[in-house]
């Protein structure tokens, strides 16, 4: 296989960056100190989490009778939540798993920060789905255990319990493929700290390579084990949000019951996975000076991810409400036009406008390379994302079949505690995994740079007589 791109494609390392200049400028954050910046927002985040976490400590001594939830909207804020954090998880295995099943190059700038934000956008549901049981010391019971316990057994036909089985195995697999991917570089940042005389400090990531040593036969291992990972972990993208959906689609709830679940939330997963990466890779860039690394080419490849799946998303929603008129069903098509008119429309037109129009803005070029733009539609489309689920769950459940039934759902202080404590545990985990970790997989660009490097791809060029601006 020719070691060359073709000259018309942009490089992916910008700057003629030398390997050393790779390897120096992603461990910079490592081994330096962090600025004023960073320990700002670790503050804010620390105390976010701290906020959440006496939230969630307040629910354990009292009893979830302090959330807003009542009979007839059993599910609501938390459930919203889960769903929204186990989304937001699954970007990371897509860019990690399928792209290196494709031999995606660009991956490389952004596959290390994506696999981090899957095991904390993990981390963060299964708060919300264990507070959710009411007993969460009872939460062993959901996994076969041990006889001697008693005779009480899961029931395996029940969604739910696939659900326990499905994540907790796509955690697995996805904390697997991220420590595998960071050993050799844990191994280069081993031998730096050698060479400055830092013995702490090596001897910690020393532990932290296995034993890394860079031969020819440690690479080919790590290339294997990658492989049967990305094979491993291609169909828990697919699988474990279509079994989250079936959470719903297995019920007779109308808005719930439709055979289009398991694809809708596989796209709307990918679909506001891709924008938690754009979030937090524009902000990365900018602070670790990264821009000759994350360049604009990277950001464009995610926002046309952003526009195939927005798409598939906007043309499940028309699918939905096509399928309540067409199947002359008065209940689901009742449950569409409440979403619509009804109490809670701030929240369906909300979502129609994050998650169907915004993203189409995308097919402008001049917007899908802008770093301003990119930012705040990626947040737009979280927001999105979040009152997608808000819709299916509250609006489907605070008017049934019995309209003597029918009330609101408002939530309290404590489950909006808990909400914004989880997104400040999301960023307190980030903010310490970008000092302690590379967040770019260098020792896997520097296997670029003769292909997608600037400097040679335009010496190619040259001896081509093409002549190029980069």
């Amino acid at each position: 296989m020719s070691s060359h791109e073709s000259v018309l494609r942009e490089p992916l390392i910008l700057g003629d960056k030398t390997y050393s200049d790779i390897t120096a400028e992603v461990c910079k954050p490592i081994e330096g100190k962090a600025n004023k910046y960073w320990y700002l927002v670790f503050t804010i985040a620390v105390a976010t989490f701290a906020w959440g976490f006496g939230c969630l400590a307040y629910t354990l001594g009292t009893g979830i009778g302090q959330w807003g939830a009542n009979k007839t909207v059993g599910w609501a804020w938390d459930i919203t939540n889960f769903v929204w954090w186990i989304g937001i998880g699954h970007a990371g295995t897509l860019i990690s798993a399928v792209l290196l099943l494709f031999r995606q190059k660009w991956r490389m700038a952004i596959n290390r920060s994506a696999e981090a934000m899957t095991i904390f956008a993990v981390m963060c549901a299964a708060i919300f789905v264990t507070m959710h049981t009411g007993r969460p010391w009872l939460d062993y019971w959901l996994f076969p255990h041990a006889n001697q316990f008693g005779s009480l057994w899961v029931n395996f036909n029940s969604p739910l319990m696939w659900d326990v089985f499905a994540v907790s195995t796509y955690f697995t697999i996805s904390l697997v493929f991220w420590y595998t991917g960071l050993i050799p570089d844990f191994g280069g940042i081993r031998d730096r700290f050698k060479m400055k005389g830092k013995p702490m400090q090596a001897k910690i990531y020393k532990i932290l390579s296995f034993g890394w040593s860079g031969r020819a036969k440690d690479w080919q291992r790590f290339e294997e084990v990658s492989l049967v990972l990305a094979g491993l972990s291609t169909p828990l993208v697919f699988s474990v949000h279509s079994i989250v959906s079936m959470d719903f689609a297995t019920s007779v709830v109308p808005g719930w019951h439709t055979t289009i679940f398991p694809p809708y939330f596989v796209a709307g997963a990918i679909f506001s996975g891709f924008a938690m990466v754009l979030t937090l890779l524009l902000i990365m860039r900018k602070v670790f000076n990264l821009e000759h690394y994350i360049g604009i080419k990277h950001i464009e490849y995610m926002n046309i991810i952003i526009i195939l799946t927005g798409s598939m998303v906007g043309v499940a929603y028309l699918s939905e409400l096509f399928i309540s008129w067409y199947s002359g069903v008065e209940y689901e098509g009742y449950a569409f036009l409440n979403r619509a008119t009804g109490p809670y429309w701030w929240s369906y037109w909300g979502m129609m406008t994050c998650n169907v129009i915004s993203p189409q803005l995308f097919w402008f070029k001049k917007i899908r390379t802008s770093l301003i733009a990119t930012f705040i539609l990626s947040i737009v489309v979280n927001i999105g994302m979040w009152f997608e689920r808000f819709v299916i769950i509250v609006t489907s459940l605070h008017r049934d079949y019995l309209p003597s039934s029918w009330t609101m759902y408002h939530p309290t202080w404590v489950e909006i505690g808990i909400f914004i404590g989880t997104i400040g545990m999301f960023f307190t985990f980030f903010l310490l995994f970008a000092r302690v970790f590379p967040v770019i997989a260098f020792s896997e660009m520097k296997t670029i740079v003769k292909s997608s490097g600037s400097q040679h791809k335009r010496k190619f060029a040259e001896s081509k007589g093409i002549k190029v601006d980069y």
